[in-house]
């Protein structure tokens, strides 16, 4: 018997402004939003002293527009690479020329991680910035960045959920004529809106930027769950060596995350107590 979606797919034109031939599509939007929108909260937070050890942020406003072009390739290029070479690299090994026509989604969180927190270090190195501090700061934001990217996901018809006979499935575009879960709402909800709560706790009762790391350990840990449980209602990636069992490539890809998380959490209070900054 086929299951019947209660949900209906809101069909959204891909596309958000044309002309001739000039397109701009929300899935760019999201991205640009995210990314600006982080951008601001962090200079936010540098121009808040009561946040900082000894009142003072490490970073200045000037180097935080420096950031945000080191955030946006970090975001863009690994997000691309990551979904090349971490989730379907025989599609694209097949079919090269796809790999650059980044306006038709398919973006790899894990792969967006990853380049953003070399190209942090590598920022952290050239400005002669505390690393911790910069990579606390792009966690207090992210959370605006992922809510963004998961809404382009739905948008985009991308990235939906295994089929479901439960009351919230829904039929996608792509998605075949079984109902799906709409995982994509599920992670915008709980990577995005449940983290940048938890985010801001942190940072502002908390007070964890005064304890480098801290702000980073906590965002790692969290993620990790939330993507983890939103897993079990995402389609897994198909054919992908990660896939073990009952656990999913996403979930594999998490457990360094929690790992790197607790560390971070354990280890930042000894970098406050020493005055240094652990790397």
């Amino acid at each position: 018997m086929t299951p019947l979606a209660l949900l209906t797919y809101p069909n959204i034109d891909p596309i958000a402004i044309e002309y001739g031939p000039i397109s701009i599509k929300w899935y760019g939007i999201a991205y640009l939003v995210g990314l600006v929108l982080g951008w601001l909260y962090i200079r936010r937070l540098v121009a808040t002293p009561r946040l900082w050890l000894g009142n003072k942020a490490p970073l200045t406003l000037e180097r935080i527009d420096d950031l945000l072009l080191f955030m946006t390739f970090g975001v863009v290029i690994g997000g691309r690479l990551g979904q090349v070479f971490l989730y379907d690299p025989d599609f694209y090994f097949s079919h090269p020329a796809e790999i650059v026509k980044v306006w038709k989604g398919g973006m790899s969180f894990h792969g967006a991680l990853i380049a953003c927190g070399i190209l942090i270090l590598v920022f952290a190195r050239h400005y002669k910035v505390p690393a911790r501090s910069v990579m606390d700061l792009t966690c207090a934001a992210a959370p605006a960045g992922i809510f963004f990217g998961r809404i382009a996901n739905f948008i985009n018809s991308e990235h939906w959920g295994r089929v479901t006979t439960s009351a919230i499935g829904m039929v996608f575009p792509n998605g075949g004529p079984e109902p799906r879960y709409p995982s994509q709402i599920f992670e915008a909800v709980l990577e995005g809106l449940v983290m940048w709560f938890i985010m801001r706790f942190a940072t502002h009762r908390m007070l964890a930027l005064k304890r480098p790391g801290l702000v980073t350990g906590i965002w790692l840990v969290w993620y990790a769950i939330a993507r983890s449980i939103c897993e079990i209602f995402r389609e897994p990636e198909a054919y992908n060596v990660f896939n073990i069992g009952p656990f999913t490539a996403g979930q594999v890809y998490c457990l360094p995350m929690l790992l790197i998380g607790l560390y971070l959490i354990w280890t930042a209070p000894r970098a406050e107590a020493s005055g240094k900054v652990l790397v």
